[in-house]
């Protein structure tokens, strides 16, 4: 079976809600991603196989095969083809882990994967606004059950014995491992600037220095009176795109390119739809059965920060190092644009291999209606 390598990954800045990327159109964003990934490996955009690109509201903006329209926005020549993938949070996880899938399987040899969320201008719920999400066949089986996200993340912290004041020491220690990432420069190669009204946009913007249990504290729960979910300790409301390069061993030395990373391992699984965000923990295990490898043998985690109680769920089940878990920060601290958040994640688990010379690395990402994608990717000399 061929093998399949990541030979490049790039970001944009994440931005705030109503912030910095605010102006801009998810094509015209996701636009500016490929066309960096272009001119950072001199790859003939003709020669691209797919665009494979992860998107969760797709509506409005994002309506219409966002995917096809990015490569068009970016002048790729018309016979390149694109789909968009939704599988909740790990849409553009799951286009990196197709993109994979397809090169290993020796169907294409040349594939971009990534996605892109523009939280301001689709609002996250638009998808409620017409017809019924659910289907009445599910609500009957789940007696009505109006299902939310925050309200999982409440029964986790339930369920687990999390306090607010222990997620909030978890979420006060994201912004504090964000800001001393972005201070050590450890980002500056996979970000890629954006200009927009002439300024020039640099770094994730989300980030509040200075956090502390005692900011956090000042803050009213969000799904129930005495609950411990709040704004400070969930994932912001945000914009921004990434794209990854994938190919196999033999085609990136035609092309002259290094690869950095190969695809060792993927898997999804489900669980509980109204719990809703434990998924990552049997894909978890589910991808290291698939494997043959210990979580011992992860030098890094990434895992996504929907909400504090995700991954401390998550580290309570799999025994995992702590050390090890989103070292450079996470969504709390710099948001979370939803069908971008895959790639982004990746971007950030290779810079992280890369810098502390890893051989391997685990992402995995709850997702709406519970299921979760885990992948493993392994550093190359």
């Amino acid at each position: 079976m061929p093998e399949a390598v990541i030979v490049d990954a790039v970001r944009t800045p994440i931005g705030k809600r109503n912030g910095s990327l605010a102006a801009v159109h998810a094509a015209d964003l996701s636009a500016h991603v490929l066309t960096a990934l272009v001119e950072r490996t001199g790859v003939d955009p003709g020669t691209v196989d797919d665009v494979m690109w992860g998107c969760v509201t797709q509506i409005g903006d994002q309506s219409s095969n966002i995917a096809r329209f990015a490569a068009l926005a970016a002048g790729w020549p018309e016979h390149v083809p694109g789909v968009t993938i939704n599988r909740a949070c790990g849409s553009s996880q799951q286009a990196v882990d197709s993109a994979a899938h397809a090169v290993m399987a020796g169907q294409y040899d040349l594939v971009v994967a990534g996605g892109v969320e523009t939280m301001t201008r689709v609002p996250l719920g638009s998808h409620r606004t017409t017809g019924q999400p659910y289907g009445p066949a599910v609500l009957a089986r789940y007696d009505g059950f109006q299902f939310s996200q925050g309200v999982g993340a409440e029964l986790i912290s339930e369920r687990w014995g999390l306090s607010r004041t222990r997620l909030d020491e978890f979420a006060s220690e994201s912004h504090a491992k964000a800001a001393a990432a972005i201070d050590s420069g450890i980002f500056d190669d996979h970000v890629v600037p954006i200009e927009v009204d002439g300024t020039k946009f640099t770094v994730d913007e989300g980030l509040r220095r200075g956090t502390s249990v005692e900011t956090l504290a000042k803050l009213k729960p969000s799904f129930k009176d005495d609950g411990v979910i709040h704004a400070g300790n969930a994932s912001q409301i945000s914009d921004g795109a990434a794209a990854l390069l994938i190919t196999t061993p033999e085609r990136a030395r035609e092309l002259g390119l290094k690869p950095i990373a190969r695809y060792h391992s993927g898997a999804v699984s489900g669980a509980d739809p109204i719990m809703m965000l434990t998924g990552p923990i049997p894909a978890t295990e589910k991808v290291l059965r698939r494997s043959g490898l210990s979580i011992e043998d992860i030098g890094a985690y990434e895992v996504n920060e929907a909400f504090a109680p995700v991954p401390l769920a998550w580290l309570a089940e799999t025994g995992a190092d702590p050390e090890r878990l989103n070292p450079l920060g996470g969504a709390i601290a710099v948001g979370h644009p939803l069908g971008g958040s895959g790639a982004i994640l990746m971007t950030r688990l290779l810079a992280r291999m890369r810098q502390r010379n890893l051989r391997y690395g685990l992402q995995t990402m709850c997702e709406g209606g519970g299921t979760a994608n885990a992948t493993i990717i392994e550093l190359l000399p």
